[in-house]
C-alpha cells in the first residue's frame, strides 16, 4: 500500500450560515497528523499532532461548534484579508484617489473589516495529490466590499504533507489596483492546552520591529531589537521578559507587534521556531513574507468574558506571516499594492517536529 493511499480527506456538515452549508474537512496523512479544517472562513479549528512519546494532541485553540466561531471576535484559526493587522483612520490614498474602509477598530480598520475573509464562505475542492492531502479554498472579494477597490479572486491551499508539513500557498489576481495582505490567524499552544503559552520557547529571526503608537499603528521607524524584550534571535522563554516596563509592551499588552525577517522577501526561509520543552512538540514558521506579527493572546480572556468561550489568557500565541501593518500610508514599507496583470503569491509551512529533551 503507498502512503497517498493511506492519506484522506473526509467532510461532515457544521451547519449554516445566512442559508449556506458550512462543512467541516477532516485532513490526515500517513503519519498520523490531522488537520480539521471549515469552508467558514477558512479557519483551521484543529491540529493533532504527537509528542516525544507518540501521544496526538490538538495544539491549536479552537471549537467544535460553528456557533461559537459566529460569536468570537478574535479570528480564532482564520484566514484574514483583505488586508492583515491595521490600516490607520481606516483610509489609504492609491493613484490619486482616497479610499475609505470600515473602521471596525475605531478608529482603523483591521483584518479587512467588519466581515473581512475571516467570516465568508469559501468554495472548497479536495483532492490527495502526491505530497499529501489538499484543500483550496477560493473567494471573490468584489469591488467596494469593506471600501477596497477592485474585485479580487483570492485561492488559498492548504496541504498537509507527509513530513507532517503544513502547508499554505496563497494566491490572487485583481482587475483594478488594490492593498493586499493576506495571513492566517492561527492560535498555537504545543502542550496541547495542558499549560498557557508563556513556558513556551521562541525564537524569531529578525534583527528589528516596526514599532507603534498607543492604538497599535507603526510610526514608521526600524527598531532593532538588540538589548529590548523583542530580541528572539535566541531561543527564549516566552515569559522571560514580557512583563518588562517597556512602553511598546504597555501599548500591546504584551507582544503584538511586527517583527521584521532577516532574508529576502520572496525567498522560503525560517522565520521563527516555537518549542515546548515538556512535550518535545516543535513548530518551525518558513515563510516568504517580510515580516511576522507576534501575538502573545493578551485579550483572549476579553474573549472569553463576552462570549463564553473556553480561551483564556494567553492560551495561545499567533505567529502571523504577512506584509507590514500599515503598509499603505508608509512609503519606506515594502508594497502591498496589487495591480491588474499582477499576481499576488505567497507560501507559508507551518512545520511540525520533535525535539530531544536535553
Amino acid at each position: 500500500m503507498t502512503s497517498q493511499s493511506k492519506s484522506s480527506i473526509q467532510k461532515s456538515y457544521f451547519g449554516q450560515v445566512n442559508g449556506q452549508e458550512i462543512f467541516l474537512y477532516y485532513m490526515k496523512n500517513a503519519a498520523g497528523m490531522r488537520v480539521n479544517v471549515t469552508n467558514y472562513g477558512g479557519i483551521i479549528t484543529s491540529v493533532s499532532v504527537p509528542d516525544r512519546d507518540g501521544r496526538y494532541e490538538n495544539v491549536v485553540l479552537g471549537y467544535d461548534n460553528l456557533s461559537r466561531y459566529l460569536e468570537q471576535t478574535s479570528y480564532l484559526g482564520a484566514l484574514v484579508g483583505r488586508y492583515a493587522n491595521r490600516i490607520a483612520e481606516g483610509q489609504f490614498e492609491l493613484d490619486g484617489k482616497s479610499y475609505h474602509l470600515t473602521k471596525n477598530n475605531p478608529p482603523h480598520h483591521l483584518h479587512g473589516g467588519e466581515i473581512g475573509f475571516d467570516s465568508v464562505v469559501w468554495k472548497v475542492t479536495t483532492h490527495i495529490s502526491r505530497y499529501g492531502p489538499k484543500i483550496s479554498l477560493s473567494y471573490r472579494s468584489v469591488d467596494g466590499e469593506e471600501g477596497y477597490p477592485g474585485n479580487l479572486d483570492i485561492e488559498v491551499t492548504y496541504t498537509l504533507t507527509e513530513e507532517n508539513d503544513f502547508d499554505i500557498m496563497y494566491r490572487a489576481i485583481t482587475d483594478a489596483p488594490t492593498p493586499v495582505n493576506l495571513t492566517q490567524h492561527t492560535y498555537f499552544n504545543l502542550s496541547g492546552g495542558k499549560d498557557d503559552i508563556l513556558s513556551h520557547d521562541l525564537m524569531i529571526n529578525a534583527e528589528a520591529i516596526t514599532p507603534v503608537d498607543k492604538t497599535l499603528i507603526p510610526n514608521g521607524e526600524y527598531r532593532p531589537v538588540a538589548g529590548t524584550p523583542f530580541d528572539f534571535r535566541e531561543e527564549k522563554p516566552v515569559y522571560l521578559r514580557i512583563n518588562d516596563n517597556d512602553e511598546q509592551l504597555g501599548f500591546g499588552g504584551g507582544y503584538d507587534h511586527n517583527f521584521i525577517l532577516i532574508g529576502k522577501k520572496g525567498v522560503l526561509r525560517l522565520a521563527a521556531s516555537l518549542s515546548d520543552p515538556v512535550s518535545g512538540r516543535q513548530l518551525e514558521v518558513w515563510t516568504e513574507e517580510p515580516g511576522l506579527q507576534f501575538y502573545s493572546g493578551n485579550f483572549l480572556n476579553d474573549m472569553d468574558d463576552r462570549a463564553g468561550l473556553d480561551c483564556n489568557f494567553r492560551s495561545g500565541l499567533c505567529l502571523e506571516t504577512q506584509h507590514f501593518p500599515d503598509s499603505p500610508n508608509q512609503p519606506a514599507f515594502p508594497s502591498t499594492i496589487l495591480r491588474p496583470g499582477e499576481v499576488y503569491e505567497t507560501r507559508t509551512v507551518f512545520r511540525f517536529q520533535i525535539i530531544c529533551p536535553q
